[in-house]
């Protein structure tokens, strides 16, 4: 099977696996522990979170850990004081839902799926304690302007979250440069392992735990670290990035070139180098990535999180995309271990699998 779903989750690299089975076997004591086995657990928390650090260009002490992004989302958003919340209409569901329990403005995007930072100031009010901007969609790729909106957010005295989770590992991240408050990602999007993930808290500012029951994680959330996929998180965190612009460009200019009607979403503006949001107009998207899989291809329709909703993905929604476009639309991601020859020969599946599926379709003339 060829992978080209490395937005959904990416397979463990081999060396962070050699952490993670080293930790796990060798490094059983309780991080808080004062004795030995603690302290060796200890060493091995705060070596990945000093690794971690280094990938966000933040302070050791500003790295909080938690099990995944959808925690780390929730503490963000639901963490800083009461108060009214701006986000997006692109956002993924781990920042909407807690946002929803804000009462949040939500804030429309372009047609390229770009929020105006205009608009975040249109939608302050004295009330607003957190404005909440992804830096890479999950479905698109699509960058947003965070340093702009960070600056909207200082001027007025707000703090600055944005969901990395699609950013991190797949292009420089430096959370000082960015000028965020809180920044979020997730171990499995960078080789690590699922269910480990960490929340930025820039020195200073204060958060409520969303789990409480000690005093771990400098009070920000309670519970026993899982040290091994920590350490592992810690590993891949020093994992060189993918070269994967090249492959991206090679795909879709295979794609416009053999495929006729073929749009892709989000491509006149900044995207990660690994994403492409293809409709093949005409087709269902759900019976493409079924064809692809039986030839050997792994792609979505977009996120896995929200697999299984029988409406169209919310993002190109946002964006104003039509039903029936939105409706023939995959999601192709690429990481390491995609090739030309991948790139190449998912392009000959997309041609015959389109060409076949098009023809049995009444909607495509």
């Amino acid at each position: 099977m060829r992978y080209f779903d490395h937005n959904a989750t990416t397979p463990i690299a081999p060396e962070v696996l050699e952490v993670l089975s080293r930790v796990q076997a060798e490094v059983f004591g309780n991080p808080s522990s004062i004795h030995t086995p603690g302290q060796e657990a200890r060493r091995e928390l705060e070596a990945a979170r000093a690794a971690v650090a280094r990938m966000l260009g933040c302070a050791t002490k500003e790295v909080v850990f938690t099990s995944g992004a959808t925690e780390a989302d929730n503490l963000a958003v639901l963490g800083v004081p009461e108060g009214h919340v701006i986000t997006t209409a692109v956002e993924h569901p781990a920042v909407l839902e807690p946002a929803k329990r804000r009462m949040a403005a939500v804030v429309r995007v372009d047609g390229q799926g770009r929020v105006d930072p205009d608009e975040i100031r249109k939608a302050l009010r004295q009330d607003t304690v957190l404005i909440s901007v992804m830096h890479a969609n999950n479905e698109t790729g699509v960058l947003q302007p965070v340093e702009e909106i960070a600056a909207v957010a200082r001027e007025a005295g707000v703090l600055l979250h944005s969901d990395g989770v699609q950013a991190a590992g797949r292009i420089p991240v430096d959370v000082q440069a960015l000028g965020v408050d809180l920044y979020s990602i997730s171990g499995h999007k960078f080789h690590a392992p699922k269910g480990v993930g960490a929340l930025y808290v820039r020195d200073g500012v204060k958060i409520a735990a969303r789990q409480v029951g000690g005093r771990h994680e400098r009070e920000r959330r309670a519970g026993t670290e899982n040290v091994p996929a920590i350490a592992a998180m810690g590993a891949a965190a020093a994992l060189p990035r993918a070269e994967t612009a090249p492959l991206r460009g090679r795909l879709e200019e295979l794609a416009l070139e053999r495929i006729p009607d073929v749009v892709i979403h989000g491509k006149g503006v900044p995207r990660v180098p690994n994403t492409t949001n293809m409709a093949f107009l005409g087709i269902e998207a759900e019976a493409l990535v079924i064809a692809l899989d039986l030839a050997g291809f792994a792609v979505s329709t977009g996120a896995a999180c929200s697999s299984g909703a029988t409406r169209p993905s919310h993002v190109l929604e946002a964006m104003g995309v039509p039903p029936a476009v939105a409706k023939a639309s995959i999601r192709i991601s690429l990481g390491r271990g995609n090739t030309l020859e991948d790139v190449e020969a998912l392009v000959c599946a997309l041609e015959k699998a389109v060409a076949r599926l098009r023809k049995l379709s009444p909607a495509y003339a």
